[in-house]
């Protein structure tokens, strides 16, 4: 996996929401969706929270474990990777960056949408 350069992970990571879209076996990329994102470490990660494993975007990323991701004017192909190692710490992570929003983080912290946590990495530029 490639690292990222720290101000572009900062830029992702520091952003409010980021944009997600799964690419398909033919390079395709799927829909666009919008999900919450924390950093933590040399790494960004996104869980799907809403609709679990069953979201459509979730589902495409586990096929490939590639797509894209926007946040502002940065638009990134990346790789996609299991990471349940560090969930608690993100926990705290999505704690800290959405806890203003009351009951709606806790979306992001439930058994199902910790079964989803992906670490999020830049494609390699071979």
């Amino acid at each position: 996996m490639a690292a990222w350069n720290r101000e572009e992970l900062d830029k992702l990571a520091g952003r409010e929401e980021i944009d997600v879209a799964p690419k398909g076996a033919d390079g395709e990329l799927g829909r666009r969706v919008t999900v919450w994102a924390v950093g933590h470490g040399d790494a960004l990660y996104v869980r799907s929270a809403v609709k679990g494993r069953n979201a459509a975007w979730y589902r495409g990323v586990r096929k490939t474990h590639a797509g894209r991701v926007w946040g502002g004017r940065l638009a990134k192909d990346v790789t996609f990777a299991d990471d349940h190692s560090v969930n608690d710490e993100l926990d705290s992570a999505y704690r800290k960056k959405y806890g203003r929003y009351g009951g709606i983080v806790d979306s992001c912290l439930t058994d199902e949408a910790r079964a989803t946590t992906l670490r999020v990495m830049p494609a390699s530029t071979r």
